[in-house]
């Protein structure tokens, strides 16, 4: 065996004076290990030695700071994880895996995968077709989505260029693919996936088409049952004897609604995070489990405890000191107003640009007449990222001289109001108005903007992006009996201005 707390010290020397190459370092060590030894052991030690390889075989330090945002908008399933996976396809049902009797099974269990979806079923991956079932389907969308949601975090130099990295839930990789290649080549990614069933096997294929800077650890157990690794002090430039179990993101997607206790479990799993690290939560776009992830995101950051879909009550008792363990919503429904928390629905999420087709989807439905029932390439999504450190994506505090909050918008009905709020959605008009969900935070009921005449000074309504703050000048408050909600209505004297995004 190589001495490798003798190969830890070289480098931690060498790395201050030059480029690290093996050869050398294979000089210094006692019995002289052959350099490709050498080379092995410091890529095992590259995230804690915060080292990066070059294309010529020495190591240099990373360099400091923060990532840039993925570039945006993802197009297509990257063509390594596609070989990937139709390797796996192939391995386990041969060439012709998407015919005959294998491409009939796949093609069911994505059916009874679709159906348990659709009624709130609880999804078992207990077997190898199951899992790759849903790889097929859900790889794409997954891994697309994901990098939206950390692009943001990237956006406002909120992502080192050594991340840490815990999912739960890991399914089959999707999540962590995105994040991977949203991860520089130059930079480092330790990831760290629980995935108790069959999907392990997929994901841990998957995850070795990720690239050398990307550091994995695959933990087959559940995630009431995971515990980190005992504190433990890193010897890497800049940790200055840091917790290394503390994770830079814990993700969960697509798995909240999946859990028995989602609310306790994410609590749980927030105690992992570093001071400045933040918990993402992902889900499918639907109403039931978006409710149950804005259920979630409520409950850590207002201290409120989802009683149904939308439903909230229990606030902290006012003599209470206050409470530093509630989050703050990083984003997209960023509490706008001081002590004000959103009591709506909340049924929000965001819609990006549809995939192209990826092969492997294409030869499943081929066979099954091409009708697109086994083709997956819409992103929609719904999101939060909290933190603990107090920092929001649009930085921005309402003057009550200035804006009306959206609480009080039952005392100007027939009126025209100022406000502020974050668009929360795209049009969803089917073909009327235009119609977009607002929010400031502090609403009690659903809000929506309706554009009944777009004008030079208002088409910031409809162009802004999902998350983007707006202001809302001579905007006149309505409300609609038939949606129980309160309609906003922009026409010509309305103006509408987006305010850039992030502002800092």
């Amino acid at each position: 065996m190589p001495d490798r707390e003798a190969i830890r010290s070289n480098a931690k020397y060498l790395r201050q004076v030059r480029p690290i190459d093996p050869e050398e370092i294979s000089e210094y060590v006692e019995g002289g290990p052959h350099p490709a030894v050498v080379r092995q052991v410091l890529r095992e030690e590259a995230f804690d030695l915060g080292l990066t390889e070059r294309d010529d075989g020495t190591f240099v330090p990373i360099e400091t700071g923060t990532i840039e945002p993925p570039r945006l908008p993802i197009a297509a399933f990257p063509d390594e994880y596609t070989r990937a996976l139709e390797n796996q396809l192939v391995d386990a049902y041969g060439s012709d895996w998407h015919r005959g009797s294998s491409g009939d099974a796949l093609r069911e269990a994505i059916r009874e995968l679709k159906e348990a979806y659709h009624q709130g079923w609880s999804v078992a991956y207990d077997d190898e077709t199951a899992a790759l079932a849903y790889a097929i389907y859900h790889l794409p969308d997954y891994y697309a989505a994901i990098q939206y949601v950390v692009s943001e975090l990237a956006e406002v130099g909120l992502l080192d260029r050594r991340l840490r990295v815990l999912e739960v839930g890991a399914g089959a990789g999707g999540p962590a693919l995105g994040i991977a290649d949203a991860v520089p080549e130059d930079a480092l990614l330790r990831y760290d996936a629980i995935e108790p069933s069959a999907s392990a096997d997929v994901l841990e294929e998957m995850l070795e088409a990720a690239g050398p800077h990307v550091e994995s650890t695959i933990h087959r157990t559940t995630a009431e049952a995971f515990e980190p690794g005992e504190a433990d002090a890193t010897d890497a430039p800049g940790t200055d004897g840091e917790d290394a179990t503390a994770y830079d993101l814990v993700v969960f997607a697509n798995v909240l609604s999946e859990l028995d206790d989602p609310v306790a479990t994410a609590r749980r799993y927030a105690e992992f995070l570093a001071d400045d690290g933040a918990l993402v939560l992902l889900s499918p776009a639907d109403r039931r489990t978006s409710g149950v992830l804005r259920g979630v995101e409520r409950a850590l950051s207002a201290g409120l405890e989802p009683q149904g879909l939308g439903d909230v009550s229990g606030l902290p008792d006012p003599d209470d000191p206050a409470d530093d363990s509630l989050a703050t919503v990083f984003s997209p429904s960023v509490r706008l107003w001081p002590n004000q928390v959103p009591a709506d629905e909340g049924w929000s999420f965001a819609v990006q640009p549809d995939l192209d087709v990826p092969a492997f989807q294409q030869h499943l439905d081929d066979p099954a007449g091409a009708s697109g029932e086994f083709v997956n390439v819409d992103v929609q999504y719904a999101y939060a990222t909290l933190r603990w450190d107090g920092e929001r994506r649009v930085e921005f505090t309402p003057d009550r001289g200035d804006w009306a909050p959206l609480a009080e918008s039952g005392n100007h009905v027939s009126e025209r109001v100022d406000c502020v709020a974050i668009k929360l959605s795209d049009d969803l008009s089917e073909g009327g108005h235009p119609l977009f969900r607002i929010g400031d935070g502090s609403q009690t009921v659903d809000h929506f903007a309706v554009l009944t005449k777009e004008t030079a000074l208002n088409d910031s309504l409809p162009a802004a992006e999902y998350g983007d703050l707006l202001t809302f000048e001579s905007v006149l408050v309505l409300w609609n009996d038939d949606e129980a909600a309160y309609n906003l209505v922009v026409d010509g004297e309305t103006i509408v201005e987006s305010v850039d995004a992030p502002v800092r």
